[in-house]
């Protein structure tokens, strides 16, 4: 037998000394126990790596057994919370029905001896009438004359007593003995079934993200936000709130230099508002969960009010008037700063908030929204909003006057379970999309039912849309579609799919139509706005994830103006911005006196104003906007 003494390169296997003179002459061959070092040097290197591995493994173990166990203890103190509550509730509602029916007993028992006592006298005196009228008509009709002169004085003096007696003829009592628990049964009944509220959330800290130019910089002595997005495992967005946030800042030193406060804006956002006290390098940490988000701990620097470049606040631009002449008038707007130490000079006349007035609270009353989201406008003057959890639509008038509102929460036609998106047509009949119906129901302009369309064919439309043609163009959110129908239901075509590409979206929210019959959609997850053709071909897209000019965290509402220019709600930045018909960014509408919170569908007014719905403050907001 052959000694393996050499390693052929090429072949990459051991050989002895025959086989580099045979079949491998003419390769490059080595001694083995060179390559057999190679090798050993190899695999110790690796071995070496991935050694390194465990401690992090062993860690990220422990970690999440840790929450693992957390969660079953909270899971048991829940338990046991809800069995204590309970229990607790069956002692007070056992004591509150023994009460009830001890009360009920002796009020009973009190009202029965009023009336047996009356009863009693009335049973007495009838007895004396019948044993007296029996009497003295036995001596009428059996007696001798004798008999009738002895007993006449006597029963004559008895009757007239008798006749003339006060008897307690009418009721001492009543017979009123009700419980009102039993007229609030089903209101109870709801309230128990009601009881309680689980609060939990899928957020975990390594996904979610902070923003805000308060992140990095701040001047010392003023108030300063950041707003926390919270994520779930895959990177999308939370939408619910009661997560556990926790804010700290530190100096140097390691002592809190300044106190913050965290608001819950209920939609997955945070926002963390602090006011620094001293100058320097801080410490700047958020913690979910008790887990760092994504960057933190962040490096504050904080300065004098003094030393801070002002930043630009305002911009003028100038665009074609809607009169076609050719004029120009200035379209007022705010440009967020790119930095709050950029260099670049203030422009004069900083412009003054332009909200013109907003409607509503959260309740559901007239005028009261829960979650609204879809916002249209007609030409004679109205503002149609769709309220989304209120399962009903609400009309104004352009100065926010209530007008009517319609809508019955049931999955028949012309009922309504979610309606998200809605618009009005060129006959001003009202075009509404109800997610969770999956289809799009239309209804007179007075509120009335006339048709629906898209069952079948839609999975979750969100938004919807009225082209030229008359056309009914539907996002559907869940299909991650386009939809165009007629307005008799019968489909155009359809386009989209899920995915990232030109022709794809990812949780597609709300269309507009242009004045050249384009239909604009904004792609929620994909961060951008993208622009078709009438028959659907893509022609272009814009945006990118981030908060500086021109990009989006989530876009949702999308409107469109008598020049081309597009307006867009950027839900995640809280922010609307404005671009032209190329998508290049403008500005933005200023906001800031009452800023908003979590924007959803856009519109203009007859007037043309910025209508937007504020999900997150349960009201919609007209800006002025000055195209």
């Amino acid at each position: 037998m052959q000694v393996m003494e050499f390693y052929c390169e090429s072949c990459e296997t051991a050989m002895c000394l025959d086989c580099t003179e045979g079949e491998h002459r003419e390769h490059v061959t080595v001694p083995l126990r060179d390559v057999v070092e190679q090798h050993k040097a190899a695999l110790k290197t690796q071995l070496d790596a991935i050694h390194s591995r465990l401690p992090q493994l062993t860690a990220a173990i422990e970690m999440v057994s840790e929450i693992s166990c957390q969660l079953n203890e909270r899971k048991n103190e829940a338990v046991a919370g809800i069995t204590s509550t309970f229990e607790e509730l069956e002692r007070l509602l056992h004591q509150r029905k023994t009460a009830l029916v001890m009360d009920l007993e002796s009020i009973c028992s009190a009202k029965q001896k009023v009336l047996q006592a009356q009863l009693s006298s009335l049973r007495q005196g009838k007895e004396h009438i019948q044993s007296s009228c029996s009497f003295t008509e036995q001596a009428l009709s059996h007696g001798t004359a004798t008999e009738v002169l002895l007993v006449q004085k006597q029963m004559s003096e008895r009757v007239t007593a008798l006749a003339r007696h006060d008897f307690p003829e009418k009721p001492h009592q009543n017979a009123h003995l009700d419980c009102q628990v039993l007229t609030v049964t089903e209101g109870l009944r709801r309230s128990i079934q009601n009881l309680g509220v689980l609060l939990t959330t899928c957020a975990v800290a390594h996904t979610s993200v902070a923003t805000g130019e308060g992140l990095r910089h701040a001047a010392t002595g003023q108030y300063h936000t950041v707003t926390v997005t919270t994520k779930d495992k895959d990177g999308e967005l939370v939408r619910t709130g009661n997560a556990i946030l926790k804010a700290e800042i530190t100096s140097a030193d390691g002592n809190r230099s300044a106190d913050t406060e965290i608001t819950d804006n209920k939609n997955g956002t945070y926002e963390v508002g602090y006011t620094i006290r001293s100058e320097g390098e801080h410490s700047f940490s958020l913690l979910l969960y008790g887990q760092p988000i994504r960057g933190s701990p962040f490096r504050l620097r904080a300065v004098k009010p003094s030393d801070v470049t002002q930043s630009p606040d305002d911009v003028k631009r100038r665009v074609k008037s809607p009169s076609g002449t050719g004029g120009h008038i200035r379209q007022k707007a705010v440009r967020r700063p790119s930095s709050m130490y950029s260099t670049t000079k203030k422009k004069e006349n900083p412009i003054e908030d332009e909200l013109i007035y907003r409607v509503g609270t959260r309740g559901r009353e007239k005028g009261e929204f829960t979650n609204l989201q879809g916002i249209s406008t007609s030409s004679n003057g109205r503002v149609v909003v769709a309220d989304s959890n209120n399962q009903c639509i609400q009309v104004f008038s352009n100065d926010g006057q209530f007008k009517m509102r319609f809508g019955v929460r049931g999955r028949s036609p012309g009922q309504l379970q979610r309606p998200t998106g809605v618009t009005v047509d060129m006959n001003g009949d009202i075009v509404v999309a109800d997610y969770d119906n999956r289809w799009v129901s239309i209804f007179s302009s007075d509120g009335k039912f006339k048709n629906k369309i898209g069952a079948g064919r839609l999975m979750g439309p969100k938004g919807v849309a009225v082209d030229k043609n008359g056309h009914i163009i539907t996002v559907d959110n869940k299909a991650c579609c386009v939809f165009i129908f007629q307005s008799n239901g019968k489909l155009v075509t359809k386009f989209g799919g899920r995915g990232t590409s030109e022709r794809q979206f990812a949780g597609p929210h709300f269309v507009a139509v242009n004045n050249k019959n384009e239909i604009i959609v904004t792609d929620f997850h994909n961060h951008s706005v993208k622009v078709y053709s009438a028959d659907g071909e893509f022609l272009f897209k814009f945006g990118s994830h981030g908060e500086g000019n021109g990009q989006f965290n989530a876009p949702t509402g999308v409107a469109v103006d008598a020049n081309g220019n597009i307006i867009v709600a950027d839900w995640g930045n809280s922010r609307i911005q404005v671009f032209d018909s190329t998508g290049s960014f403008l500005s933005y509408i200023n906001t800031s006196a009452d800023p908003l919170y979590g924007p959803q569908g856009l519109a203009l007014t007859s007037e043309g104003h910025v209508a937007v719905a504020d999900s997150g403050n349960h009201c919609f907001k007209v800006y002025r906007y000055l195209q």
